[in-house]
């Protein structure tokens, strides 16, 4: 029955007794309206191709390639359907798109995202392309597309995109060690959050080591069903980070990749690995500050992302968090827990989907009042970013770490950490 039965999903597909409860929580039905483009839907399909009900397997490509991965269904579900697996284990087996986009896509991703040394050079290169106005060229020819321009920031000068390296001590009493996982993207575009995360756990006591041999988590190559790329990049970051140690990251999607290392490699090191990752801002609430963070007069309104609350469970912790930051004042708006459409690259491979629900999104925002939007997650603050510039809004967006921040750390960091 292909891959649904030899990797065990198929019977997990079975836990599915399609009663409806995720469609009002699926971004793609309650835009489009069509079943299969519902998470019942995409089972029902899933498990029609593994029963051989449905001879080409392209058929399916259409709904699933549509679908975020947002796992909000998951969050609703009764049942307890692991839907984002069974997602990733169809996406594996579906065949290759033969497309040129497609293949200079995966080209991409397996020997440049996965390959840190020459990551960092592109995004040198890219730096250089920039000050030399070969980027504003291409936007005013026409070859950069509008919507890319406005998604991708800038590329950081290069003391930022740096790689962090060795173990960083506090100056006081020592409460514990810490490794920090730093990715891919969050290295090279969002370099400062890394270097307010190593700031925030030291001043909150913690040694914090960076182990040396880190990859890219593989989070966009699984959601691609390059599923062969991802497994190495799983065991590359196994060998990596030794030791008994929390594993401390700062990007919700590299996190909920992280966490599911022990459901993909079915071994006691993946398992042990994924039992010690924690998103900073789980990991701090469950240590509590020591150093107060530094006062934040702004209303403030935080969006979670995806694979933050969904996928990994963590909700509360974030606003307990932002709760203790003196003069912030935390705001609602609709929709804290919904997609804001980035999903990856999604925004990029389905981007008129994406655009209406980025485009909610920031309506949404623009409504609470807010004047700051805080998110954990680097693809959401470009989406959201790029939404509310969009409409003219002068909402600024920022990652939590850079309202925990002490103010001598304030003072002395880089980080303004994810500002327009």
């Amino acid at each position: 029955m292909n891959a649904l039965e030899r990797l065990g999903a198929y019977a997990r597909s079975l836990d599915c007794v399609h009663c409806g409860l995720c469609i009002e929580s699926c971004p793609t039905y309650t835009l489009l309206g069509r079943e299969t483009d519902s998470p019942r839907g995409r089972i029902y399909l899933m498990r029609a191709l593994a029963e051989e009900r449905i001879e080409d397997p392209t058929a399916v490509r259409g709904p699933l390639d549509r679908c975020l991965g947002c796992r909000a269904c998951e969050t609703v579900c009764p049942s307890g359907v692991r839907y984002g697996q069974l997602l990733e284990t169809v996406r594996a087996e579906l065949p290759r798109p033969r497309g040129v986009g497609a293949r200079v896509r995966r080209a991409l991703l397996v020997h440049l995202v996965a390959e840190p040394a020459r990551l960092r050079l592109a995004f040198t290169l890219a730096r250089f392309a920039e000050r030399v106005g070969l980027r504003a060229l291409a936007r005013t020819i026409g070859i950069l597309p509008r919507r890319a321009d406005r998604l991708v920031p800038e590329v950081p000068p290069g003391e930022q995109r740096r790689p962090l390296t060795g173990v960083h001590r506090p100056d006081g009493a020592v409460r514990g060690r810490v490794q920090l996982f730093t990715g891919c993207v969050m290295e090279q575009v969002f370099g400062d959050i890394n270097r307010a995360t190593r700031d925030l756990l030291v001043a909150n006591g913690f040694e914090v080591e960076v182990p040396a041999g880190q990859v890219c988590c593989g989070a966009l190559h699984r959601h691609d069903g390059l599923a062969d790329a991802a497994d190495r990049l799983l065991a590359a970051n196994i060998a990596a980070f030794r030791g008994d140690a929390p594993i401390v990251h700062n990007s919700a999607g590299c996190g909920a990749a992280l966490s599911e290392y022990g459901e993909h490699r079915e071994s006691d090191d993946a398992r042990e690995f994924s039992s010690r990752c924690r998103d900073v801002t789980e990991f701090l609430a469950e240590v509590g500050l020591i150093a107060e963070p530094a006062p934040f007069p702004r209303r403030v309104a935080y969006d979670a992302p995806c694979h933050l609350s969904h996928a990994q469970g963590v909700r509360q912790q974030p606003i307990d968090l932002l709760r203790r930051v003196p003069g912030l004042e935390l705001v609602e708006h609709a929709g804290r827990e919904t997609c804001c459409g980035s999903a990856g690259i999604y925004n990029l491979l389905q981007p008129d989907i994406a655009e209406r629900i980025g485009a909610a999104k920031a309506e949404a925002l623009v409504g609470s009042g807010a004047e700051v939007v805080a998110t954990g997650n680097p693809g959401c603050m470009m989406q959201i970013r790029a939404h509310l510039a969009a409409r003219g809004a002068a909402i600024r967006t920022l990652h939590p770490v850079a309202l925990l921040l002490p103010r001598d750390n304030l003072r002395s960091s880089s980080a303004t950490l994810g500002s327009e």
